[in-house]
């Protein structure tokens, strides 16, 4: 019998091999839907005039009345969820990314720079190389064997899924929608990466005969192998094309393969266990510029006359390993999520601190095997517009990072804060006081507490936050200092219970989605609720931002969701700080620079506000 609506579904559970123990993972819960629909108007409320605010209250009383559409939609998603080990996953990967058609670099996929390294020449860079590939095997033998220790949030066991997919993984371009193949479950799993240097592509087998993993030192034979067979930049830059609009890219990818030698090399591209990007060295920046050089290089290679051409951007993982210096990686987010990123990251860069340990064996190798394109007249189109395309996206992408040094995570903490929900409300703060209103903002939550979960958002913009914002510089509001720190403490604690909440799968973007695409899915029209001014406006995401838990100096950078917006993402440090700030040059009304002084005074005036003596 279908269950009451407002009640819980009842928690289902599966027993989950974890990578070192066996642990149970709850199955994600459908929310009630009274609850959502509560919420959703809270959500709103700060983001609308009074009037429509009525409008819309009068749109989710009838959506959610008994016997109403709402209760239908609502069943058939705990049906769903009674069928399936997670009911949203599927449906938010296929929603969110797989039928975007925008290019992946700059809008999709995320990228992480990381300090510059203590090197300046192709040697260090290969050396370094070869110690980043042996970490990465290792991480995943560790995956493979069920080594890998079992992550904990909030005392609960998280989901391991994604882990093994990172691997020998790639998104496929389609006319209306991609997929994303995964070569790693076939009965003979690849056994290469590919590297990319001065445009050229190589198949580098990374295993030896018996299966044992090359050794550091095998492996800087091999890599040199490839500079000496890429001595020049290869006039055709073949990865530009997976940097296109996926029906452009699409398109392109059919052409492409309709040669059989194109297919091969793509195909080895596809299968590689990841890609590593053996960077040429870019114009010298000054230091105070140096990070911000660095994100849009990860990001998207720097444009056409510089690294994008060492890019596959479909690809799940890519490593970047400069020649003078810099390094860090790119992820496409249909696969990989941003803390699975992490945790991968952590273990490589502690297996790089450790010393070699393993001598080469005297083997003889097989060459690397360079992957050649046959390119005709119309591939050649291709590529001469994707470069063209892809410059236009660059130069219109503003990338301003910077430290915020005179504190860090400690800070909010030693005066009972959540240094997550701090920063969430500084950053509305800051966005007020550029655009003198509250926008649509979204921070990521992990659902990794559940089977096969993936992300929900947290709505920062709350009415706690609003009545901050307003009493902070407003000289007509006569607030106390005490009565600042009130607001701030109810705007902060606001936005951890939404957190809580979402950690719990008891947020309320996933679960509206869902009811939106039943909907479509039972052949019904598109509810009145989502055709709704607020609904538009409410996930016009102005403000998109993240925050990177690693325990690295790394800058994690990505596009904004909208023309009109900012990403911004922050890595707390105990006593620093790491900001990226993106927006378009094409708008107007958005300065990524103006938006990170403005944070950055904007902490320091939250610090002067609780410690009057700092």
């Amino acid at each position: 019998p279908a269950l009451p609506l407002g009640d819980f579904l009842p928690p289902l559970y599966y027993h989950h091999k974890t990578c070192s123990s066996s642990c149970l993972i709850q199955c994600l819960p459908v929310p009630p839907l009274a609850h959502t629909l509560q919420r959703y108007l809270k959500a709103v409320e700060p983001l609308l005039p009074p009037d429509e605010l009525e409008h819309t209250r009068e749109a989710v009383r009838r959506f959610g009345q008994e016997g109403g559409l709402g209760e239908r939609l609502q069943q058939g998603l705990e049906k769903r969820a009674r069928h399936s080990h997670n009911w949203i996953s599927d449906w938010w990967v296929q929603w969110a990314y797989l039928e975007s058609r925008q290019p992946l670099a700059v809008h999709s996929n995320p990228a992480i720079a990381l300090p510059k390294l203590d090197y300046s020449d192709w040697r260090g860079q290969l050396v370094f190389a070869s110690k980043l590939i042996a970490g990465v095997l290792d991480f995943k033998a560790k995956i493979d064997s069920g080594r890998l220790p079992v992550e904990y949030l909030r005392g609960r066991p998280l989901c391991t899924e994604l882990f093994p997919l990172l691997f020998s993984s790639c998104r496929i371009p389609g006319p209306k929608h991609d997929y994303v193949a995964h070569y790693s479950k076939a009965r003979r799993a690849p056994t290469h990466i590919t590297v990319v240097r001065n445009y050229q592509f190589f198949q580098l087998e990374v295993y030896n005969s018996d299966g044992t993993p090359l050794t550091e030192g095998q492996i800087h034979s091999q890599l040199c192998r490839i500079r000496s067979q890429s001595w020049k930049m290869d006039k055709e830059p073949m990865g530009i094309l997976t940097s296109e609009h996926r029906n452009t890219w699409g398109q392109a990818y059919n052409r492409l393969l309709r040669d059989k030698i194109n297919k091969e090399s793509v195909r080895a591209i596809e299968k590689g266990i990841f890609t590593l990007c053996l960077d040429s060295p870019v114009m010298r920046v000054s230091d105070e510029k140096y990070s911000s050089r660095m994100a849009a290089q990860m990001l998207h290679g720097g444009g056409t006359y510089s690294n994008s051409g060492n890019r596959w951007f479909d690809k799940t993982l890519q490593f970047v390993v400069g020649e003078d210096g810099s390094f860090g990686l790119l992820y496409e987010q249909a696969t990989a999520e941003g803390p699975i990123i992490s945790t991968l990251l952590d273990h490589v860069l502690e297996y790089c601190k450790q010393p070699v340990s393993v001598r080469a064996p005297l083997i003889p190798l097989p060459m690397p095997k360079k992957l050649y394109f046959y390119i005709d007249p119309e591939i050649k189109r291709d590529i001469e517009q994707a470069k063209q395309s892809l410059d236009i996206l660059i130069n219109d992408l503003d990338i301003n990072c910077f430290t915020f040094r005179r504190f860090g995570k400690d800070f909010p903490k030693c005066l009972d804060l959540s240094p997550n929900s701090f920063i969430q409300v500084a950053l509305q703060l800051a966005y007020y006081r550029v655009h003198n209103e509250i926008c649509a903002s979204c921070d990521s939550a992990s659902l990794r507490m559940f089977r096969g979960g993936r992300t929900d958002f947290i709505r920062s913009p709350t009415i706690q936050a609003l009545q901050f914002v307003r009493a902070f510089d407003d000289p007509s509001v006569s607030v106390s200092r005490e009565g600042k720190v009130d607001l701030l403490r109810e705007a902060v604690e606001a936005h951890a219970t939404l957190t809580e909440q979402a950690l719990q799968g008891q947020a309320i973007d996933r679960h509206l989605l869902g009811l939106k695409l039943q909907a479509i899915e039972e052949g019904l029209s598109v509810p009145k609720i989502f055709m709704d001014t607020a609904y538009g406006l409410a996930t016009h995401w102005k403000l998109r931002t993240g925050q990177v838990l690693s325990n690295t100096d790394s800058v994690m950078c990505f596009g904004p969701l909208v023309p009109d917006g900012y990403a911004v993402c922050y890595n707390p440090q105990p006593d620093h700080v790491h900001f990226s700030v993106t927006a378009f040059n094409c708008c107007e009304e958005t300065n990524a620079e103006t938006l990170a002084v403005t944070v950055e005074n904007t902490l320091r005036h939250l610090q002067e506000l609780l410690q009057p003596s700092a």
